[in-house]
């Protein structure tokens, strides 16, 4: 039995060959002048956010530069920012936009701090601090000398998270001010809200134009749960919002607690 002979292609792979030696010295060749053209040298840098100076990146070619590594550093001296990001925009100029972290609350430290939805603390600004933010207390024995810029992991951190998350999504508690949180032992956690405002009445003092507020106890299972339960027992109380003390959610019946009742 004759055995089978297999004619090798030679000619179309020495074609094959031929034609990506010539495309990649092609591609070479075009990459080596956009590199060294005088043409393609930075000569403008446009920052956001940010008045942080990008001057030593004038007159590097815009194409050698290396924009995640340029990113990484800058975002070393920003912990307020969740990322910066670098873009050419051709033939000369760099666009650097530092995008800031959004603030969800203060947390009490030695000083204040602000605390993302990811739990990274970093310095308020002005601005932040006259916000109105939610002011989460608690972690002062939990967290030693916190570094901005850091993600915390503690169960703490998510919990008060948690509940800023879930208090905002509940449309039953449009008007209402979560005013402080406190998560110091997680079993006892709950937070303070302020009524909304009262109808300006005229023939009132003004001291009595505005309510007060009152505290919700969750602990620290089931904060979606609960939240749902507290707008129900809002919803049923609105009467008595002005004289309520405390709710308790804790437990399997929901407490609610007047402050005319002993």
């Amino acid at each position: 039995m004759k055995k089978q002979r297999f004619n090798f292609p030679v000619k179309i792979i020495l074609f094959t060959a031929i034609i990506l030696l010539a495309f990649s010295f092609i591609i070479g060749y075009i990459w080596r002048v956009l590199t060294r053209s005088d043409f393609f040298a930075v000569s403008r840098v446009v920052v956001r956010n940010s008045d942080r100076s990008f001057d030593y990146l004038k007159g590097r070619n815009i194409f050698s530069l290396d924009l995640n590594g340029e990113s990484r550093r800058a975002i070393l001296s920003c912990p307020d920012c969740r990322k910066v990001r670098l873009a050419r925009i051709l033939p000369n100029c760099v666009f650097v936009d530092f995008l800031k972290r959004q603030p969800l609350a203060l947390v009490k430290f030695y000083k204040d701090f602000a605390i993302d939805e990811q739990g990274v603390l970093f310095y308020p600004n002005a601005a932040i601090e006259e916000a109105a933010l939610p002011v989460v207390y608690g972690l002062e024995t939990k967290i030693f000398a916190p570094k901005p810029g850091t993600r915390y992991r503690r169960a703490e951190i998510d919990l008060a998270l948690s509940i800023i998350k879930e208090f905002k999504a509940n449309k039953t508690f449009q008007g209402f001010t979560l005013k402080r949180i406190d998560v110091a032992d997680p079993e006892s956690a709950g937070f303070f809200i302020l009524l909304p405002k009262q109808p300006a009445d005229y023939t009132k003092p003004v001291a009595q134009t505005e309510w007060a507020g009152f505290e919700v106890r969750t602990g620290q299972s089931n904060i979606r749960q609960k939240m749902i339960i507290l707008g129900g027992l809002i919803l049923q109380a609105r009467k008595e919002w002005g004289n309520i003390k405390y709710i308790d959610l804790r437990f399997k019946e929901p407490v609610i607690k007047l402050n005319n009742v002993k």
